[in-house]
C-alpha cells in the first residue's frame, strides 16, 4: 500500500495503490494548495470533498479563499471528480474567492476540454506558474 505524504488524506478502494486518491493540503502565502495524486472518481472523492470543505471554511488571509488544486499527479478524473471541483469553485466564488487548477495531465485536460470545464476554471500549466501568477479574481463567470 502506498503511504500518503504527511498532512495528506487518502481514500480509495482495492489495494490502495490502484484506484486510490491522495490529497495533500499545503498553505502557500495566502493560498491553499491541494495536491492530488491517483484517481478521482465516485469511490475516491470523499477525501477531496473533506479537504476542500476544510480549506473553504478556514479563515483566509484577506478574508477570501484562494484555492489552487494541483492536478499533475491525477491519473484519472470522472464526472464525480469534476462535480466536486465545480461545487467547490462555486463556494469559493460565493465567499469572494477563487479556485484555480494547475498542471492537468493530458487525460484530465482532455476531460476538462470535452466538458467545457476548462473555460470555467483558470488552468495553469504547472504549480510554479500558478503560484507566481497569483489569484485572478473575476476570471470565471
Amino acid at each position: 500500500m502506498v503511504t500518503p505524504p504527511a498532512g495528506s488524506r487518502e481514500g480509495g478502494y482495492g489495494d490502495g495503490a490502484r484506484g486510490a486518491l491522495a490529497v495533500e493540503v499545503r498553505p502557500e502565502a495566502g493560498t491553499v494548495v491541494l495536491l492530488l495524486a491517483g484517481e478521482l472518481d465516485h469511490d475516491t472523492a470523499e477525501p477531496l470533498r473533506d479537504a476542500l470543505q476544510t480549506a473553504l471554511n478556514a479563515p483566509a488571509a484577506g478574508g477570501a479563499p484562494h484555492l489552487l488544486v494541483d492536478l499533475s499527479g491525477l491519473r484519472f478524473c470522472d464526472s464525480t471528480g469534476l462535480n466536486v471541483l465545480l461545487r467547490a469553485r462555486l463556494v469559493a466564488r460565493a465567499a469572494g474567492g477563487v479556485m484555480e487548477l494547475a498542471g492537468p495531465t493530458s487525460q484530465v485536460a482532455r476531460m476538462f476540454h470535452l466538458t467545457g470545464a476548462d473555460g470555467v476554471f483558470r488552468v495553469h500549466p504547472d504549480l510554479a506558474t500558478a503560484l507566481t501568477a497569483g489569484p485572478a479574481a473575476g476570471h470565471d463567470t
